[in-house]
């Protein structure tokens, strides 16, 4: 719609001296706005910190499983830590037998697997979704151990990577930007298409309103598995990925990731906007780089390694509680000019 289309829809077409209030403006120029901020972004994160959006895009792909599970679903799962780096043990093995791109499919499975034992606790044995994934991450610790071959650690420097495999192939020094970049363009490609189709369709109206979907003759049970499991194979795929970046597995490598996802999936919706799918995806991706390039401005300001969790955590609380704050500031506003409002009435 045409601003002049806006305004005459307003009717201010006839009273051509009227100012604009400055909400009402707001929300004329916010299309524009978020569309700038998205470019202004990317550029300074392409141009200052390749890095920091190479691993912007790898951890895109745990905030898109949080988006599955947590905006659509509305299921809090917990379990992600332990997923990601049950991802990045079994990735880590499998590459080192030598299949690193096999090793993709083979960390998705696993993923499947604990977004399977997720969803059976919460549909079969009735437990809540949070004690359901504290049980999962929990009991993931012992079994990423057994993956890793009781080992804290693993080293993959001395086998090929996804990374390596490309990077002939290629022939730029951009070639992990362009495969990881590629690898998250083709899931958001697949899940927007799952999500339009019948059994997409069917798990996004279970996050809505899951007594309407079994009154419609459809189990929720079901869906629920099926979208867990989907976010387990992202989760799981993420830390596959970013074990073959870093050429090394840890197994304390996946704590804190549910709240560095889920401040992501804050950002890239707070300043992306939830209009549609596509905006939704496109916020995740977009939050997890802009967290890393906000991560990059801290290490840039000489802060103290033992006081990165801190300012991790400052970050994350600050993306977080940011909608309410600015539903609250939006709020006082309002209170503030009907009281002035009223003032003015009485004198």
């Amino acid at each position: 719609m045409l601003a002049e289309d806006w305004v005459a829809m307003r009717g201010w077409a006839e009273r051509p001296s009227y100012k604009i209030p400055a909400a009402e403006a707001h929300l004329l120029l916010r299309p524009y706005l978020s569309l700038k901020g998205v470019c202004y972004g990317f550029i300074i994160i392409v141009f200052c910190h390749r890095e920091r959006l190479e691993l912007g895009f790898i951890y895109a792909l745990v905030a898109l499983a949080l988006f599955l599970s947590y905006s659509i679903l509305n299921i809090a799962d917990l379990s992600t830590d332990g997923c990601f780096t049950l991802g990045c043990a079994v990735g880590a093995q499998v590459a080192i037998m030598g299949h690193p791109i096999l090793a993709l499919f083979a960390a998705m499975a696993a993923g499947v697997c604990s977004g399977y034992i997720m969803a059976f606790l919460q549909t079969k044995l009735g437990v809540e979704s949070i004690l359901a994934g504290i049980i999962v991450n929990t009991g993931l610790y012992t079994v990423n151990l057994a993956a890793m071959g009781f080992s804290s650690n693993l080293s993959l420097f001395k086998c090929d990577t996804i990374y390596s495999l490309t990077k002939g192939v290629l022939g730029t020094t951009w070639y992990k930007l362009i495969v990881s970049a590629l690898i998250v363009v083709v899931v958001c490609i697949l899940l927007k298409w799952f999500l339009g189709t019948r059994l997409g369709l069917s798990i996004r109206a279970t996050g809505d309103n899951e007594d309407m979907i079994r009154a419609s003759s459809i189990n929720p049970g079901f869906t629920i598995t099926v979208g867990l499991c989907i976010s387990g194979a992202m989760t799981a795929l993420s830390g596959c990925l970013i074990g073959q970046y870093q050429k090394s597995c840890d197994i304390n490598l996946g704590t804190g990731m549910v709240t560095i996802a889920l401040a992501s999936l804050v950002i890239g919706e707070t300043l992306i906007g939830k209009r549609t799918v596509y905006h939704r995806m496109g916020g995740a991706v977009f939050g997890s780089c802009l967290y890393r390039f906000a991560i990059a401005i801290a290490l840039r300001l000489h802060i103290p390694a033992e006081c990165l969790k801190l300012v991790s955590a400052i970050i994350v609380a600050i993306a977080i509680a940011s909608p309410y704050i600015k539903r609250q500031i939006a709020f006082q506003k309002k209170k503030r000019a009907a009281i002035a409002a009223e003032k003015g009435g009485r004198a």
